[in-house]
């Protein structure tokens, strides 16, 4: 058999991703609909539209591939992010990007935050003890301890403890992420923005 290369990558190699991302996707709706105990391997192949079997070539369990959609939601919120406040010039425009960023993509993918907020609970013990999966957590915390601390080197903001902002500051984006997906707030989207903006800086200006 003749293997192309696409992109750097073979014909195999590409196919395989976009399979991937196929059963990931599917995935991320049957959780959010029915909940982790109640979905099926059998619903997600339904939903993919492939056969059982073919899911198993490429997660070996129900609960590889609910962590694996965790991971892939929460790679990409972080490259997202990544990219907007790399574009924005100074502390408070980088952190206006954070909150945009996140809050939009909460927005446009309320299936991976469903899973995420109603159903991490269930496998607390097995996320835990995956340190790739707690990377990815800390990866966004460090990424935002980082701005702060070249502002806090610059001038920007005033003297506090770095690391322990980025994770307040993470926290509190991540409550509004929860309370829009929940619909406990009546606030429109640029309305919260704006809020939460001016709470976050009102809290580390200089």
């Amino acid at each position: 058999m003749v293997i192309i290369a696409v992109g750097g990558k073979t014909k195999q190699e590409v196919i395989s991703e976009f399979r991937k991302d196929e059963i990931l996707s599917a995935a991320r709706t049957v959780f959010a609909t029915r909940g982790f105990n109640d979905a099926t391997v059998d619903d997600i192949a339904a939903a993919a539209g492939i056969a059982k079997g073919t899911v198993y070539l490429y997660f070996p369990s129900k609960k590889e591939i609910y962590l694996a959609a965790l991971k892939h939601g929460i790679l990409e919120l972080q490259a997202q992010t990544r990219s907007a406040m790399q574009k924005a010039d100074g502390i408070q425009a980088k952190l206006q990007a954070f909150v945009r960023t996140r809050l939009e993509y909460a927005d446009a993918n309320r299936d991976f935050f469903k899973i995420y907020h109603s159903e991490f609970g269930n496998l607390t013990k097995a996320a835990t003890s995956d340190q790739e999966f707690q990377q990815l957590y800390l990866q966004q915390a460090k990424a935002l301890e980082t701005v702060l601390q070249n502002a806090l080197k610059n001038g920007e903001i005033r003297r506090i403890r770095t690391d322990f902002a980025a994770f307040i500051i993470y926290d509190m984006v991540k409550s509004v992420m929860c309370q829009r997906l929940l619909e406990w707030s009546n606030g429109r989207m640029e309305d919260d923005i704006a809020m939460l903006n001016e709470m976050v800086w009102k809290g580390i200006e200089a």
